[in-house]
């Protein structure tokens, strides 16, 4: 079992057989879902929307490339990281929040109105699902992670917006329902994870077969 695509096409690559996609998933209990971006009383009154990113502030998740967009409204970066004294000091103007605990994390989710997912590294990206949990709608690159997650089959909803200039997926990303978001992760929940799981187990051994009775 692989949790992606990506990581299955590899692997068959090199000889393995009989591999099944086993994703992910979020919990859509506690990323709980709100038709409305909320208030987060710790931010006070901001400007909207409100554009978030959460994960490691480091160079390999490509935050300058979320830091540097000239957007409307109110930046949020949410995590803890090497280059974080450096981006704080250059954008004073992108609130900081650092690390949060989950529960508490899941309401800035919920008061968020887009998800900025800028890496190119990353070969899923478990945040666009926790935001999507919530109703937020994401943003991204048009690479692995991303593909992974937001790819939707014909007539699904979808959950974000991938292309190549980053605050055009911004924009058209703001223009996602909330409830298409939620939908979408839904798709991704540890119901469905724990479906998949249960549909690829197989018998270690063959049944033995019933013996006769005797006499």
């Amino acid at each position: 079992m692989v949790p992606t695509r990506g990581v299955a096409a590899g692997l068959a690559q090199r000889g393995f057989t009989h591999l099944r996609e086993w994703t992910h998933g979020v919990d859509t209990r506690l990323f709980a879902f709100e038709p409305k971006a909320i208030d987060y009383a710790p931010l006070g009154r901001i400007a909207r929307p409100l554009h978030l990113f959460v994960g490691r502030v480091s160079y390999e998740k490509n935050i300058q490339a979320f830091l540097e967009l000239d957007l409307p409204g109110t930046q949020v970066v949410c995590g803890v990281g090497p280059v974080e004294d450096k981006l704080r000091a250059r954008y004073p103007q992108v609130r900081w929040l650092g690390v949060l605990p989950r529960e508490e994390l899941a309401r800035v989710y919920a008061a968020a109105d887009v998800f900025v997912f800028p890496s190119r590294a990353d070969t899923f990206g478990l945040v666009m699902l926790e935001a999507m949990a919530a109703g937020t709608p994401v943003a991204a690159y048009p690479v692995d992670g991303p593909t992974e997650v937001l790819a939707a089959a014909p007539g699904q909803p979808v959950g974000g917006v991938m292309h190549t200039d980053l605050r055009h997926a911004v924009q058209q990303a703001l223009r996602i329902p909330r409830a298409d978001a939620r939908a979408h992760a839904q798709r991704f929940g540890w119901d469905a994870a724990a479906r998949l799981f249960r549909e690829y187990l197989v018998p270690a051994r063959p049944a033995t077969l019933a013996q006769p009775a005797a006499g």
